[in-house]
């Protein structure tokens, strides 16, 4: 039996745990600089808020509906995850995280006499040790324990907990469940399910063999063998490492100082090469750039990068953050008004095996390694930003969050003050 763990409306469960006065009230979470709904409670949802709606758009029904308002404070959404994570791995002998808000737990050789009790236990446990609630599905593949959560959803009554395994209960639950909502179909293979006539994921399960490989290849005919209850989608608790890594943000205006564009630069590198560090990776090349504003047709447009490359691979923080300075230097043009950055390792190996040159400075490595060590255990102590290197300012991006909560679970100064009388 394979587990789905979903955390209901994430980012808005996260805002209520600390704000227990928003809970059956409407909540929203913004995207970067403020912009979209990204998350939104169930009573947002009634309100006809929609995912990615402009917030623009939807002033008039949060005002009118005193809708709780929150930019993204992702640091703390990734602490609440964490948080999930642990108690999810009392459960399961082994855990896979699928998003950061959805895991699968592998029950195979688990001594469980109740499924549905346990995932009802399961979801309790969730909420009571971290505040979030969480949809639980049990079943005997993941493509249908992700159908069981989402009926958690849907029916309160389950208590956050559906075990789905016999087959006439498995066949009225597909009968009603739209196709393209099914994990692995997707939103574009609508046309192609429309012209096979298929609606429901009953419908799919029901198309012939030969038809499910010649329409969808491989990947749809593991979803069509799943949805009859044959496991065919591998549990993959160890995570490849990532053969890119990208972080990039948007500005809440453009920038057209130099040394403000090298700033914000230095701490998008800073921020890749602690995830390069934490999966043991070396970057052999890293490409730094800038884009201009696209809305703005009438200003000048560029998209202006940098190549840097690392002939012997690195993952020492002021190397590549020094590195990612420069090369904002090298392509910055004061005529433009740049809108978004970033910096993206386009060529990633393993750290262990791979080859370096002998005329390197040993001692030197020694010590930057030495440095990086105590950089990533100061940060992983009190707080990522702890430690800053001169050309990163206040380590700050320039987003328009102007309604953030406080990082109540990752910063040491914004930790919830408890008074007793």
């Amino acid at each position: 039996m394979f587990a789905l763990a979903d955390c209901n409306n994430f980012f808005a469960s996260c805002e209520r745990v600390f704000r227990p006065d928003l809970e059956g009230k409407p909540v929203i979470v913004l995207s970067n600089n403020d912009g979209c709904a990204v998350a939104r409670s169930n009573e947002a949802k009634a309100l006809g808020i929609a995912m990615g709606a402009p917030l623009f758009k939807i002033r008039d029904i949060v005002e009118k509906h005193h809708v709780a308002v929150f930019s993204s404070n992702f640091p703390l959404y990734g602490d609440m995850s964490r948080r999930v994570q642990e108690v999810l791995r009392e459960f399961a002998p082994a855990v896979e995280q699928y998003s950061i808000d959805e895991s699968f737990l592998d029950l195979r050789g688990t001594l469980v006499d109740d499924y549905a009790a346990y995932a009802r236990e399961i979801s309790r446990s969730c909420r009571r040790m971290t505040g979030i609630p969480v949809s639980v599905g049990i079943a005997p593949t993941k493509t249908l324990a992700k159908i069981a959560s989402k009926l958690c959803k849907h029916y309160p009554k389950l208590q956050g907990g559906c075990y789905m395994h016999r087959p006439q209960d498995i066949e009225t639950v597909l009968r009603r469940f739209p196709g393209e909502d099914v994990w692995g179909i997707g939103r574009r293979s609508v046309k192609k399910l429309a012209l096979l006539g298929v609606h429901t994921a009953w419908d799919y399960v029901q198309l012939k063999e030969y038809d499910v490989r010649k329409q969808f290849a491989l990947p749809g005919w593991r979803t069509w063998k799943e949805l009859q209850g044959v496991p065919c989608i591998e549990f993959e608790d160890y995570i490849e490492p990532k053969q890119s890594i990208c972080v990039s943000r948007s500005f809440a205006k453009e920038i057209r100082d130099v040394g403000e564009l090298c700033s914000q630069v230095a701490t998008f590198a800073e921020s890749a090469v602690t995830k390069l560090r934490r999966q043991g990776s070396l970057a052999l090349e890293m490409v730094a750039f800038a884009v201009t504003n696209r809305f703005h047709e009438d200003d000048p447009q560029a998209f202006s990068s940098q190549l840097v490359v690392f002939p012997d691979g690195t993952d020492d923080h002021t190397t590549i953050v020094v590195a990612a300075a420069d090369a904002v230097r090298t392509f910055f043009n004061p005529r433009y008004g740049y809108k978004k950055a970033g910096v993206v390792f386009t060529r990633i190996v393993p750290r262990d095996g791979h080859p370096r040159s002998l005329f390197r400075d040993a001692d030197a490595d020694a010590r930057s390694e030495r440095l990086s060590q105590a950089i990533d255990t100061i940060n992983a102590t009190y707080g990522r930003g702890s430690v800053l290197f001169g050309i990163q300012g206040d380590g700050r991006t320039h987003s328009a969050r102007e309604q953030q909560s406080p990082h109540r679970t990752t910063r040491w100064s914004e930790i919830p003050h408890v008074t007793v009388k």
